[in-house]
Order: C-alpha cells, then structure tokens, then sequence
C-alpha cells in the first residue's frame, strides 16, 4: 500500500474555505509588487509556490470569488466571506500556483529566501530599523528616534 502524501493544510480568516497542499512547497518568496500591495493591502505578501496536481480545495469551492486581469495574464481568488486572498495564478505558469504564506499555521517545508519587486516596495515599510517597546501598551513596539545623523555619501567634489 502507497504511503499518504504528506500535506499542510490552511485556512482562510472565517474558516470557510480551506486548503490542503503537498508538502514540502515548491519554492516561496516576499512579492512587493504594486499589484500585491493593493491585492493585500500590505507593503508586501508572503507567498508558497506549488503544484496544480497537489492543491486541493477541502471546503468552500463554492464561496471563492476569481479576478482574472486581461493585462497581466493573472487571477487571484479570495474568500467572498471573509475576503482573505487564497490564490494567485499567473498565466506564463499555469502548472504553478501560488498561495499566500499566512493561510498555514504549520510549516510549508520552504522559507520565504527570494524578494520580488523590491524595487517596488513602499517607503513607509519596515526597514530593519531598531524597535523598542511602547510603555504601557504590551506587545507594541516602536521605530527608536534616531540621535545622530545620517551618512552623507555625496561626492565632496
């Protein structure tokens, strides 16, 4: 007898619609494009790339909603519940599709080593900069004011 495929399972915010994927993921990548910053209305999505043949749709086929968009050879599909992105296809990888990190709880076999589009990524993004805690709010943290100025790499010419 053939061993079960191993699988991660996920979900969308109200639970509606969930989701089964091989495991591990393809591959997966921060993608800061414009398009995924308004999709998401983040300054950037996590995403796990994965086979067509290895995705299946356990419950709420029937409450996705698809946008395809003509102009990029793309669709993305969302929970018309909850509106929580689920998938991203891309038309030159129809074999491939892409699914939103934060939709699994567990690990997806891949960590997220590529940036997509970083050119594009917004300037009111964390930058890496140093945090610290917010007296009195627990689990907020703050950008520390910088004291010292910046660098100035301009030519002294």
């Amino acid at each position: 007898m053939a061993k079960p495929a191993s699988v991660v399972r996920g979900q969308c915010v109200c639970a509606a619609v969930r989701i089964e994927v091989g495991f591990p993921a393809v591959w997966a990548w921060h993608d800061h494009s414009k398009t995924t910053q308004h999709a998401h209305g983040a300054a950037c999505a996590t995403y796990i790339g994965c086979w067509r043949s290895k995705i299946s749709i356990t419950e709420g086929a029937d409450v996705i909603t698809r946008f395809e968009d003509p102009a990029t050879n793309t669709a993305r599909s969302f929970c018309a519940r909850c509106g929580t992105p689920v998938f991203y296809e891309r038309g030159h990888s129809p074999q491939m599709v892409n699914l939103p990190r934060a939709l699994f709880a567990s690990r997806t076999g891949r960590e997220p080593r590529y940036h997509v589009r970083f050119e594009e990524r917004p300037d009111w993004a964390y930058a890496g900069e140093p945090l610290s805690p917010l007296k009195g709010y627990p689990g907020v943290l703050r950008t520390r004011a910088s004291k010292r100025k910046p660098p100035d790499f301009s030519d002294p010419a």
